[in-house]
């Protein structure tokens, strides 16, 4: 099975509601870091601003809950409003169908399959843990193949990926096999695949037999108090002493990652970053250039990273294609909570992750 993009098409500008549609308005940032009244903020669907008669832009690079500046130099940048600098011109209007001069268009792609008009009623058109997914492995087997050579595979995961001994090494093996281009997860998700490359347990448990180990608590405190000694996971890993596991992968193959911190954070390891802006700033590095995000059992960096992502992107020879989101949780409650935080691109597969790993793992090596 190849994976077939589905084709973009671009809104009708010949309609009159957008033919005679204003020029959208500008105004001036008057205090460092506050939009202006009336501004527009930004969401996933491709958005297309008028900036002159019979003319049409297409955000290059948006995502949600930002605005929209126009520089001097007349190119449109989307920005958090935390950036914003006094004198920055921002887009205004609170109208999306073209009558502020601002065109929110959500219908751009149809997915393969369902051209046609669906029935009014019709049973299971949600998710659940009835629904089935085997279309949906066989459409990402193929999906992950296309955007090994061509596009940018970027991995959200939460601990839980890594607490089974078969996941762990099925995941490394996708790093190996070139599926994962960078990695965004906390602190807790390195602290424990650590621990398993040290002491063979995640949270005191052995990764295989599930069993409890004698003073087994210790033991991703005593990973995390390693680490931070020798000052670096990099440096713990050049030096021999961590010899498995996916950060090691990672950092051998030299894949980015970004580790952000939080309030509860034990530690917390050298490469986790604490300040929450600066964390933002270097995730988004890697968000803005993602074309597939596959996020594993962590509801708040998954909902965070979905905030990041748009449901489109402009390749350079223009052609816009869209940036597929798959969240894997065995929550219908975590999935429904990233859906309802706006993250309308999001596909749901609802299992168990470390199952999720190691089906995608050999799925991919059937191929």
């Amino acid at each position: 099975m190849a994976f077939d993009f589905p084709v973009y098409t671009p809104p009708d500008f010949t309609a009159p509601s957008l033919a005679q549609a204003p020029c959208v308005r500008f105004a001036s940032v008057i205090q460092e870091g506050i939009a202006p009244d009336g501004y527009h903020a930004t969401s996933v669907h491709p958005e297309y601003l008028h900036l002159a008669p019979d003319s049409w832009t297409l955000l290059q690079e948006s995502r949600m809950d930002c605005v929209v500046v126009l520089d001097r130099d007349g190119e449109l940048q989307v920005r958090e409003f935390r950036t914003l600098k006094v004198e920055d011109r921002v887009a205004c209007g609170r109208s999306e169908d073209g009558s502020d001069g601002i065109l929110v268009y959500p219908g751009g792609f149809l997915p393969p399959g369902e051209e046609g008009e669906r029935e009014r009623f019709a049973f299971r058109t949600g998710f659940s843990r009835e629904t089935s997914f085997s279309i949906d492995y066989d459409r990402l087997y193929a999906l992950l193949e296309e955007e090994k050579r061509h596009g940018f595979i970027l991995w959200v995961l939460g601990p839980a990926a890594i607490f089974d001994r078969d996941a762990r090494e099925a995941f490394v093996s996708l790093v190996e096999g070139g599926y994962i281009h960078a990695l965004l997860a906390g602190n807790a998700f390195p602290t424990h695949d650590l621990e398993g490359a040290l002491y063979g347990t995640a949270l005191g448990q052995d990764l295989y037999t599930k069993q409890p180990v004698p003073q087994g608590h210790y033991r991703h405190l005593d990973a995390l108090n390693r680490i931070r000694a020798l000052g670096s996971i990099r440096r713990a890993v050049e030096e021999g002493e961590v010899v498995n596991g996916v950060m090691r992968a990672l950092i051998r193959k030299d894949i980015p990652f970004v580790l952000a911190g939080s309030i509860r954070d034990d530690g917390p390891l050298p490469e986790v970053i604490a300040d929450a802006c600066q964390a933002q700033d270097r995730m988004r590095i890697l968000a803005r250039k993602a074309t597939t995000v596959i996020a594993l059992a962590t509801a708040l960096h998954t909902i965070a990273t979905g905030n990041m992502i748009p449901s489109y992107r402009v390749e350079r020879d223009g052609r816009v294609r869209p940036v597929y989101f798959y969240a894997v949780d065995m929550s219908e409650f975590a999935l429904g909570k990233l859906l309802d935080r706006g993250s309308v691109s999001a596909r749901p597969i609802l299992t168990n992750v470390q199952d999720f790993i190691v089906t995608l793992q050999r799925g991919l090596n059937r191929r």
